[in-house]
């Protein structure tokens, strides 16, 4: 809940990353206006006092407190052992960083909320963050789950598939991967190694002869029996025990089968055998420089050059390098690097089991802090260090060295894409700079399967979090209207923004943000869509943003496009202007973007059954009645007796399924 505002008395105490104030912890010391006070802008003064008022009824013992601002925006949120002395360090009147005293300046409002411990408010603090998106605390900006592989252990003959999400199934998860293409090709080795099914339990259950990947020795066959389930078994232990570590012994033994195998003179068992350690060559060939002493552990090297920040991190396990991803948090620049991992770090493992030992290239404050709520959280201790020498080191410094250039190509694309911004932004003749641009285009069939689809593109480059599909639902368009496509997709995407933030413009939004709204709309159209849009963003009231359309040149040339600007009559660029390779780059983009959003919708209902419509049927009775009448359409005309007798359909789902087909053809 809100604290309200209470008395004027105040406790002073220590705020991390500044001089520490020497008071009793629990002094009450009256409120003063001193010459300091008087001396501070209207603004903070104000944030000031607000901050004050809300400090008489802040808790004493741990607990998360959130800075609210006038307008409803959550600004930062924070955690504390005492929340009392940490609010009562915000009523300084001076000595404050920029960022905190902007922070101050704008707080409206706060909220407490009490924790048993201080461990509990790091997790709490953290859920927050990842929800809230606060504009002053170090953001990760990508926080997609990690790949897993995953050998499942809830049917006869296990799968060897990739995984991503929740746990939930049953199972033995190896990973994290950096990324799924470091999953696909250690998938496809290990299947070429030990010759696991990859496919799921439906299409295994509905096989009567083997598919092509048995055809082809990436699957032993399990379900048409080319394999006993017992040899199966054994070969899913193998390629467990590799995925745990035992990959030098799996190799040897192999290596002897294989020895043996020729002496006995069964060459072609001993050339499958080969296959197999070739495969498994291939993986740890794969994943780079592998440590010799590090069995598993994740690194984290943080890296700032021109008020930007890079977290390179590679992962380790079973003495295997697993790849490595680089993240570009957003933070404020005054914050060193190690303030920053240490922010970074809680939102990074908020939903990731950690490993037993995680190595950082900088001291965190809240490390023995991090330790006790990673261990609580996840039931298993782990130990977070920062190496000075020895393999542990290597490791770290190895990171840190392709943190370096990662950040160095990143803000190398940044400059270029902010030339790029400034041209396009002077091609038509736009006064400001642009920092948002949105893009959109339609994509049909006669009308079928509509979808809208914006693509966003910023100074970092195309912005994919922000991307947007409508999936067209005006019932009153005719079937291949793109002018009223468009017209529905700009109408909601606004009117949506519209009530969000009513009063923003790209303008009121911190440089260091990323703006909402758009400072220039892109249309793949012509004249007509140009229109179109006109009209859309007029009957809204949209004001401040500016229109260009962009249509095809004769015979669809690329480089004879013609555009359409508000003010300025029709015109094409040079053939070798840069705007214009990059105006093409973003149609082309959003073209993509619908395309394959539109297939995905088209494929999904090619798949989809009648059957998915009907309440109380899952995928086992779905299957039951598919293995009993083989299609759809003749279970739509199968008898009630006959449904009854399917088994595992009791009466009540044969009813179901017979009043569903025989309503709907009624």
């Amino acid at each position: 809940m809100i604290i309200q505002p209470g008395d004027n008395t105040l406790d002073l105490a220590e705020l991390p990353g500044e001089e520490p104030m020497d008071f009793e912890d629990d002094a009450d010391l009256p409120l003063s206006t001193d010459e300091a006070d008087e001396a501070a802008p209207a603004s903070l003064k104000a944030g000031t006092s607000v901050i004050r008022s809300y400090w008489t009824h802040a808790p004493k013992g741990p607990g998360v407190y959130r800075m609210i601002a006038a307008n409803g925006e959550v600004l930062y949120v924070g955690k504390a052992k005492s929340v009392r002395k940490r609010i009562a360090s915000y009523t300084r009147p001076a000595g404050h960083t920029n960022r905190i005293a902007r922070m101050i300046a704008l707080t409206g409002s706060m909220v407490f909320v009490s924790t048993a411990t201080e461990t509990e408010a790091l997790l709490l603090e953290t859920n927050y963050i990842k929800q809230m998106k606060p504009r002053f605390n170090v953001l990760m900006r990508d926080d997609k789950s990690f790949p897993y592989i995953l050998v499942t252990g809830d049917h006869p003959a296990p799968q060897l598939t990739k995984h991503r999400g929740a746990r939930s199934r049953k199972g033995d998860y190896f990973g994290p991967f950096a990324s799924v293409g470091a999953v696909n090709r250690t998938l496809n080795a290990l299947q070429r190694a030990f010759l696991l099914r990859s496919c799921t339990d439906s299409y295994y259950e509905n096989r009567t002869r083997p598919c092509l990947l048995h055809q082809i020795k990436r699957c032993s066959g399990p379900c048409t029996g080319e394999i006993s389930l017992i040899d199966y078994a054994a070969l899913v232990e193998e390629a467990r025990g590799f995925l745990s570590g035992k990959s030098r012994a799996i190799r040897g033994v192999l290596a002897q089968d294989m020895t043996k195998a020729a002496e006995a003179l069964e060459f072609e068992r001993a050339a499958r055998l080969r296959d197999r350690i070739a495969a498994l060559s291939s993986i740890q060939g794969a994943q780079g420089i592998n440590p010799k002493t590090v069995e598993e552990a994740d690194v984290f090297a943080v890296i700032e050059q021109g008020g930007q920040f890079c977290i390179e991190v590679f992962f380790f396990r079973t003495y295997q390098n697993w790849g490595n991803r680089a993240y570009f948090p957003k933070a404020d620049k005054s914050l060193t690097p190690g303030e920053v991992l240490d922010a970074f770090l809680a939102q990074f493992y908020g939903e990731r089991p950690p490993p037993r030992l995680v190595l950082l290239s900088h001291e965190i404050e809240s490390r023995a802090l991090l330790e006790e709520a990673l261990a609580e959280r996840y039931g298993a201790k782990v130990e977070i260090a920062v190496p000075q020498r020895g393999e542990k080191r290597e490791l770290v410094e190895a990171a840190a060295h392709n943190g370096r250039e990662t950040l160095g190509r990143k803000m190398a694309e940044t400059a270029s894409q902010e030339k790029l911004l400034t041209a396009l932004s002077a091609a038509f003749g736009l006064e400001g700079p642009i920092r948002r641009v949105e893009i959109y285009d339609n994509s049909h069939i006669s009308g079928t399967n509509a979808v809208g689809a914006m693509v966003v593109a910023g100074p970092q480059g195309f912005m994919k979090a922000h991307y947007r599909t409508f999936n067209i639902k005006g019932e009153e368009l005719t079937p291949g209207d793109d002018f009223g496509m468009m017209r529905e997709v700009l109408r909601r995407r606004f009117t949506r923004l519209l009530k969000e933030t009513p009063d923003a413009a790209p303008a009121d939004v911190a440089p260091d943000t990323f703006p909402n709204r758009p400072d220039l709309i892109l249309i793949d159209g012509g004249l007509g869509q140009f229109n179109a849009t006109k009209e859309i963003l007029a009957e809204l009231g949209v004001t401040g943003v500016a229109i260009a359309a962009i249509a095809k040149g004769r015979d669809r040339d690329a480089g004879r496009e013609m555009f359409f600007v508000e003010g300025k009559e029709p015109f094409r660029l040079a053939p070798r202007d840069p705007a214009l390779y990059f105006t093409q780059r973003l149609r082309d983009e959003a073209h993509r973007f619908a395309i394959g959003t539109h297939r995905a919708r088209r494929k999904k209902d090619f798949t989809k059954s009648p059957l998915d419509d009907i309440a109380g049927v899952g995928p086992a009775r779905k299957r039951a009645l598919l293995h009993a009448f083989g299609t759809a359409k003749a279970i739509s005309s199968a008898a009630l007796p006959d449904l009854e007798k399917v088994p595992g359909i009791n009466a009540a789902t044969a009813k179901l399924v017979y009043d569903f087909f025989h309503e709907k053809n009624g």
